[in-house]
């Protein structure tokens, strides 16, 4: 077996788990797929995993784009525009791993409230901000997902999935732009991220068992506990990194 094959093989398999847990939460795929990659070959990120970042939420949005929460996209995709152009100039020119920690450590902190009943409220600024706390993580690692998750911790869990899922779909497509146009989208990375929707798919099938699980009071515990894991592999993948 070559070494481009065994990444495919355990890259696609975090691509899968994470698959799963974001079609049943609503997010996630980053979170558990990023380190991964970007243990195994740091020339493919963010590229590959942008890749697998706007495929899975069209699935997702097949089934669920009528419980979108469109004012709050809006504010969330204004939000990740400008976020999106830091976090260009992070990968260009700034080292991403004190970035990571401090982004890391501000979701614990912000699940820990969370959890203490301090509820987020959910309004234009919030959505906002988060959209741009999502644009420079997302843009830069991958993993641009708690920020807009914690704020949606409230909701419902088919229009968690379905605003986020519209949302990733914005963000990766925007983000894969913008790499393209700084010169960080190499041809391997987007290869690579290709070769592994079939992952993705397999994924997402296995997670409709999950949906009816998490619908509902489970939803809230589901993603505070995902957004805990968000943060841990995000500081630990910039400290490796």
């Amino acid at each position: 077996m070559t070494s481009e094959a065994l990444i495919v093989i355990l890259a696609g398999s975090a691509v899968l788990v994470g698959a799963i847990v974001q079609g049943g939460v609503g997010f996630g795929l980053g979170l558990v797929a990023a380190p991964v990659v970007t243990l195994l070959d740091p020339t493919l990120m963010p590229g590959a995993i942008q890749v697998v970042n706007a495929t899975l939420p069209l699935f997702t949005l097949a089934a669920e784009w009528r419980r979108i929460d469109w004012r709050g996209l809006g504010f969330a995709v204004v939000g990740r525009l400008p976020g999106s152009a830091v976090g260009a100039l992070v990968v260009v020119h700034v080292s991403t791993q004190t970035l990571g920690v401090f982004v890391g450590v501000m979701v614990l902190v912000a699940v820990a409230l969370t959890a203490r009943a301090v509820a987020v409220p959910r309004n234009g600024w919030t959505t906002t901000t988060a959209g741009f706390a999502s644009g420079i993580t997302g843009t830069a690692t991958g993993i641009g997902g708690p920020p807009v998750a914690l704020v949606y911790q409230s909701a419902k869990g088919p229009q968690i999935r379905a605003t986020l899922a519209a949302f990733f779909f914005l963000s990766a497509s925007q983000s894969l732009l913008i790499l393209w146009f700084v010169d960080r989208l190499p041809a391997r990375a987007l290869a690579t991220g290709g070769l592994l929707v079939p992952f993705l798919i397999g994924g997402f099938l296995a997670s409709g068992p999950l949906r009816r699980h998490l619908d509902g009071k489970g939803v809230r515990g589901a993603v505070l506990t995902v957004a805990v894991f968000s943060a841990l592999a995000l500081i630990t993948q910039s400290v490796i990194g």
